[in-house]
Parts: structure tokens; C-alpha cells; sequence
């Protein structure tokens, strides 16, 4: 079983292929991935990479974390599963505020 490594402070410059490389030298990358803004298409600083063989992964933690990449100290280590949220919004609207209007409407123009 592979392992999915986390990959923090990137500099905005990099690219999937340019990560790729950098743990290439460590063994196999079976993908790399760089998180962007939905908007903006912009790089949020930070990323993935899954490598198949465990104890190549474990090594290019070890040797990357810490290391310089286009001026910035990488921030390496196993990724974590994804905490699940909570609350927030939801996107739609509550109760009967949204048709003031109608409702006055029904009861004769008084609130």
C-alpha cells in the first residue's frame, strides 16, 4: 500500500511536474497534485503526492521536509485523512424570509 505525502509552503511557481520531479528522485510518483483556488485558478501554496512504495515515501519525507524549493522551506509529512466539516453555509434560505413580499400580499398589506 502506497502512501499520500503532504506537501506544504510551496512556492506559486511550482508546478505538479516540477513536484513530481523533486520526489522523483526518491522513487516512483504515481501522481502529484497542487491544490488551487476555484476561483482564481491560483495556487494555494500547497499539494500531494502519492508514491506506491512506502519506504521510498518514508525517505523522501525524511530528506525533503525542511529542504529549499524556489526559496521556500518545504513542509513534508504523511498526509492526513481529510477532517469532515461541520456547520457552515448552507447555501439555501431559511425559514420565511425570503417571500415577504407574497406573504404581505395574502394578508391584506399589514405584517
Amino acid at each position: 500500500m502506497g502512501k499520500k505525502i503532504y506537501v506544504g509552503n510551496l512556492p506559486f511557481t511550482a508546478t505538479s511536474e516540477s513536484l513530481s520531479e523533486v520526489f522523483g528522485a526518491y522513487g516512483a510518483v504515481d501522481s502529484s497534485k497542487i491544490i488551487t483556488d476555484r476561483d482564481t485558478g491560483r495556487s494555494k501554496g500547497f499539494g500531494f503526492i502519492e508514491m506506491s512504495d512506502s519506504a521510498a515515501a518514508d525517505t523522501a519525507i525524511e530528506k525533503l521536509n525542511g529542504s529549499d524549493l524556489g526559496g521556500r522551506s518545504l513542509t513534508v509529512n504523511e498526509a492526513r485523512p481529510m477532517e469532515k466539516r461541520e456547520g457552515g453555509f448552507s447555501g439555501g434560505r431559511g425559514g420565511n424570509g425570503g417571500n415577504r413580499d407574497r406573504d404581505s400580499r395574502q394578508s391584506g398589506g399589514r405584517w
